[in-house]
């Protein structure tokens, strides 16, 4: 759990920024698709379709969009074929970095996340160089002004299977084996606890520490790799200075 606090700080402040910048409604559309394509349009049985359809409500996606992308997703409607692709590569400092991403075109994507790793002082590494260097886990959050109770929380997540939980400045970070993930959400929400985020995501087993234009140089290149609209997800072991991300 070493330093996720932090990268959530990060993809908190990105995700703010996607929004602004509008393309945020078209990577959870993509989600939602292939969610629904892999495990079908049921969000009972599928998790990930779930934890799609979670992000776009919080985001105030339309439900017509959310139910046509599940169709298109099902094959009841006539969409465009996506496939996931993961790349990974370091940053300044030796920094490792995975993307995730959702595209129809393979080629295109890869030669521009190539060039923007070059762009940003980044380089493309091959299958498995720094995967190992993250674990996938399930992670919740709970906002602490909203339940001030962290005993009840705690002994709620525990209870259902989580693995463990840090209390933050501002927030409860619950994490899960990814099969105890849902057990534990249904158990907060049951509970009537009320859930600020919640996914399955890469967490780093350690961080490196960076500073200064590093730590800068670092943070271009994630902003970069986030604005591209094929890119899903950006994880990265990193520790910054708080200032560089509040």
């Amino acid at each position: 759990m070493s330093g996720h606090s932090k990268w959530a700080s990060i993809k908190h402040k990105k995700a703010a920024i996607d929004a602004k910048r509008g393309n945020l409604f078209t990577k959870l559309i993509r989600e939602i698709t292939v969610a629904a394509r892999n495990g079908g349009g049921d969000p009972v049985s599928n998790a990930r379709l779930r934890t799609a359809i979670d992000r776009a409500k919080q985001s105030s996606m339309p439900q017509d969009n959310i139910d046509r992308a599940i169709k298109k997703g099902t094959g009841e409607l006539e969409g465009v074929s996506y496939e996931e692709v993961t790349f990974e590569g370091y940053g300044a400092g030796g920094v490792a970095i995975m993307v995730e991403i959702v595209t129809d075109n393979k080629n295109r994507t890869t030669a521009d996340i190539r060039n923007i790793f070059s762009k940003k002082n980044g380089s493309v590494a091959g299958a498995g160089s720094v995967s190992w260097m993250f674990q996938k886990k399930g992670y919740i959050e709970i906002d602490r002004a909203a339940e001030k109770d962290e005993d009840k929380v705690m002994t709620v997540a525990l209870d259902a299977g989580a693995l463990d939980m840090q209390t933050e400045e501002d927030i409860y970070e619950i994490t899960t084996e990814v099969k105890d993930f849902e057990a534990v959400r249904k158990a907060l929400e049951s509970n009537k606890i009320k859930i600020k985020d919640a996914e399955v995501t890469m967490i780093p087993k350690s961080t490196v520490r960076v500073e200064g234009d590093t730590a800068r140089q670092v943070l271009g290149l994630v902003e970069a790799l986030e604005e591209h609209d094929d890119v899903q997800n950006v994880y990265a072991n990193l520790d910054v200075p708080d200032e560089l991300v509040n």
